[in-house]
């Protein structure tokens, strides 16, 4: 029996689009807009996994693109002053959060990426994507190294893979910081509520983070309902979350966020891979719709927090280095 197998080139509304499609699922990526995957849908269940911007609101998604699909952050998260120190170098970002002070989420969100091919097979459909940074590029004023980030996106009977290469193109050590906000809905069935909800994360220990949201280097004991995210899960609003945590893969081995919808009976599997050493999650300050379990690779603000590499998990890419990882989601029948 033959699978509906394609990729295609159409646009997601006003922004050119790279359309996959593979059996029942459906996805779009956005390579004028950060490589952001802005859909992933099953088109048989009518299940909408991802936010997604409406007709109307692709102006606010330009402007705010972080709160919808899954935009890449590189480097993730919130940086001290917008500067830090490192391998003899000191690094100065603009301060785009009023708030806090500080920079938070990088360069990448708009960024143009070049599409490298697209085609489906009796197994697949996929696309490549790339950007390279030189001396020319404007992320180079603030990230001065010559480097390139891959992104894979591709359909199969196994759901969504993710595959992401960092490659260091210059003659020196590169701080490699990375992460996805990945902005997942809850309900995501067109017929469940909020409450028909519940997720589990594999989590260790939470960070302690000060008044501007920076992490001060002490971890806190978990809440009783925190402890429930890593046995019988608990709703994905229980409250406000704007929380950073320790990886937890030594009990399966397994690196991931499940979401199980119990009155559809399915589960959603964001196995985010063990590459990723700590997780940030978001919620909205707990407004039902949609919440961010956001796989990274190194602590909030790392270079600027006084412990050692392998608790920060910042990553130094030598000359010629890659780094990379995988990530998927997909349905299983809930347990």
């Amino acid at each position: 029996m033959t699978v509906h197998s394609k990729a295609y080139e159409q646009p997601y509304y006003d922004e050119p689009a790279i359309w996959l499609e593979w059996g029942p699922y459906q996805a779009a990526v956005l390579p004028r807009a950060g490589a952001n995957l802005i859909a992933f849908r099953d088109t048989e269940k009518h299940y909408a996994i991802l936010r997604e911007p409406a007709a109307d609101e692709m102006e606010l998604f330009r402007s705010n693109s972080v709160i919808y699909g899954i935009p890449l952050l590189f480097p993730p998260n919130r940086y001290e002053n917008g500067t830090f120190n490192w391998n003899g170098r000191t690094y100065t970002f603009p301060i785009n959060e009023e708030r806090t002070g500080n920079h938070i989420h990088g360069f990448f969100l708009d960024s143009v990426w070049r599409v490298e091919g697209f085609g489906s097979t009796g197994q697949e459909s996929f696309v490549n994507l790339s950007i390279t940074i030189e001396e020319d590029h404007p992320i180079y004023a603030f990230l001065p190294h010559r480097f390139s980030i891959q992104l894979r996106y591709s359909l199969s009977a196994n759901g969504l893979l993710q595959h992401v290469i960092v490659k260091n193109n210059g003659e020196e050590a590169m701080p490699c910081m990375l992460a996805f906000h990945t902005t997942i809905n809850a309900p995501f069935a067109p017929e469940s509520l909020p409450g028909d909800y519940r997720y589990t994360l594999t989590i260790d220990k939470r960070w302690e983070l000060d008044e501007r949201m920076l992490p001060t280097g002490e971890h806190q004991p978990l809440l009783e309902e925190e402890e429930l995210m890593k046995s019988t899960g608990l709703s994905p609003y229980w409250k406000p979350m704007d929380n950073h945590y320790i990886s937890d893969v030594n009990a399966s081995g397994r690196n991931a966020m499940e979401l199980t919808d119990t009155r559809e009976g399915v589960t959603l599997v964001y196995d985010a891979g063990t590459a990723y050493k700590h997780w940030m999650i978001w919620n909205n300050d707990a407004t039902p719709g949609f919440f961010c379990p956001e796989p990274q690779i190194n602590l909030v603000n790392a270079p600027n927090v006084n412990l050692p590499p392998e608790q920060t998990a910042l990553l130094a890419l030598e000359p010629g280095g890659i780094w990379e990882a995988t990530s998927r989601l997909y349905f299983r029948s809930a347990k």
